[in-house]
């Protein structure tokens, strides 16, 4: 068994929203597919896998680094008598490569990484929470619980507009949600959460994110503005390796924070964990495999997370598709976000996929099930013709 071809497709995303920072209609993402020798149904049994949502595509990184060196490796070397052997892509993959600088370099891996375990999975004839779980020495979870991240900001927007939007996803079966936060005025921000609270019904349902946005102060007057609402979380107040800015929040809102999804190494998250003041009693992480090296680096991360004292079901991966979903169940984490109505043709789940009350359950389509999606259906396709 060996690996006869491994292929890469720029996709745009259709998303043409903002956050506090920056706009996501220039945005698109790598789709990866490795063709493996193995033949069935008259065809070559093919991984599928991408980096994530909300980023750039590495096209450049996978056809110039990071495909070549996988490709050269001696094909004995991929293998672990099961499958492909994903630690050993991995090393492959970051061959001659210098420590640290994680970014793209981290996503172009985790994009080919991510479409191994789905090539392993078909394989076995499996989905790939089986997959995961196995490997991971664990019990797939049979559902997982998910919640509706939207609430962004929209060239014609208004209270009106996401508390509708909102009202849709609970139509849906969310029972929980996130909006933006940091890309209007404090008092604008207030006001949105005010609207959306009224219609989550509970401060507890609802989380608000701002990327990012704030300095110590601006993070701060919010922090204080929004303490009493009881949210469910603070994401990603400043900017992601500001640890200490992270610490002094931590040491004043009295709600759970959460970070992690821009932390893309090892070393990252422990750098978060021994300066971050993160409380193991209530902050969430939020890191993504397909943004930090593939699955086998994120397990290391989930391990480094116990080994710090910290519970994995406090961990609920960004990115809100199919790939994290099969992840969350695979290794038992806390929970999943969703994106039901935004990044097409990435984001949110395939139809075989049953939501309610807030929690979804996983078909037993082999692999990711990324076919299966039909807004994706068409780039596999041209991928893999």
């Amino acid at each position: 068994m060996k690996i006869a071809e491994i292929r890469e497709l720029r996709v745009p995303l259709n998303a043409k929203i903002s956050n506090s920072l920056v706009s996501f209609a220039e945005h698109d993402v790598s789709l990866v597919a490795v063709i493996s020798d193995v033949m069935r149904h008259g065809r070559p049994v093919v991984g599928l896998g991408f980096n994530s949502i909300g980023r750039f595509a590495q096209s450049g990184i996978l056809r110039e680094r990071i495909l070549p060196r996988i490709l050269a490796a001696p094909a004995d070397q991929l293998l672990n008598g099961i499958g492909f052997d994903c630690e050993a892509v991995y090393r492959a993959a970051v061959r001659n490569e210098k420590p640290g600088g994680h970014g793209d370099r981290a996503a172009a891996i985790g994009a080919v990484e991510l479409a191994f375990w789905d090539l392993n999975a078909k394989l076995a004839d499996e989905p790939a929470y089986a997959t995961i779980a196995r490997h991971f020495q664990r019990q797939p979870s049979p559902t997982v619980p998910v919640y509706a991240a939207g609430g962004y900001y929209y060239e014609e927007d208004g209270l009106g507009r996401l508390q509708d939007e909102l009202q849709g996803y609970i139509d849906m079966g969310f029972d929980a949600f996130k909006i933006k936060i940091g890309g209007a005025s404090l008092g604008a921000d207030l006001e949105r959460i005010e609207a959306a609270l009224k219609i989550c019904k509970s401060g507890s349902r609802l989380a608000v994110d701002a990327n990012g946005r704030f300095s110590l102060e601006e993070a701060t007057a919010y922090g204080r503005a929004i303490n009493s609402f009881g949210l469910r979380w603070y994401e990603e107040v400043g900017d992601p390796l500001d640890f200490e800015l992270n610490k002094q929040i931590a040491g004043l809102y009295t709600g759970a924070l959460a970070t992690g999804e821009n932390l893309f190494s090892l070393q990252d998250v422990r750098n978060l964990l021994n300066f971050g003041g993160m409380r193991p009693d209530r902050d969430i992480f939020q890191m993504d495999a397909g943004l930090s090296y593939g699955l086998f680096e994120f397990g290391r991360i989930i391990a480094l997370l116990e080994q710090f004292g910290y519970d994995r079901r406090f961990s609920f991966p960004h990115g809100g598709h199919l790939i994290n979903l099969h992840i969350v169940s695979g290794m038992n984490l806390g929970g999943c976000e969703a994106y039901p109505n935004v990044f097409q043709p990435f984001g949110g789940y395939s139809p075989q996929c049953r939501l309610a009350d807030g929690r979804i359950s996983l078909p037993d389509t082999p692999g990711f099930g990324l076919e299966a999606k039909p807004e994706l259906a068409p780039f596999i396709a041209k991928l893999t013709a």
